[in-house]
């Protein structure tokens, strides 16, 4: 009897394999949980701070707002009688050929008037005027809560 020559010699060695770790196939969603909630802090954090990028001063109301699916689109009126569509200026001419262009469903799209507090009531009223005349009935107003309330 050698060492090593016998039959028991080999059979020692595929023991030895079988014997290792047979390869996971399980997926590990630890790491996919942390990056998800890493992500939704972040995007609930930047979420506020997407809004229309024209600063305005608006006037403050007591109403509550609204839960919209959809963008709207977002007119904007300054203290300086600028029109701006979401954040790009335009002329008040060329105000209706411009939402034709962006709106999807035509005069049902939902239209958001934003005038800053102290803009000129008649230059908000011409711009809502111009809107109603051009068939959109979805015409909404934009204000900010009171605080304390």
């Amino acid at each position: 009897m050698g060492l090593g020559t016998g039959a028991n010699a080999g059979g020692t060695r595929g023991r030895r394999r079988s014997r290792r770790k047979a390869v996971l196939s399980e997926i590990n969603v630890t790491p996919l949980v942390d990056v998800m909630l890493v992500l939704l802090i972040v995007f609930m954090v930047a979420a506020p701070l997407m809004t229309v990028g024209v600063p305005l001063d608006l006037p403050q109301t007591q109403a509550k707002s609204l839960n919209i699916e959809s963008k709207p689109i977002t007119i904007s009126i300054t203290n300086d009688a600028i029109i701006y569509i979401d954040e790009e200026e335009i002329a008040l001419e060329d105000l209706i050929t411009k939402i034709q262009e962006i709106a999807i469903n035509g005069t049902d799209e939902r239209l958001y008037v934003r005038g800053a507090a102290n803009a000129d009531y008649g230059n908000v009223m011409k711009v809502m005027g111009i809107l109603s005349k051009a068939g959109y009935a979805k015409i909404g107003l934009i204000t900010e809560q009171e605080q304390g309330q």
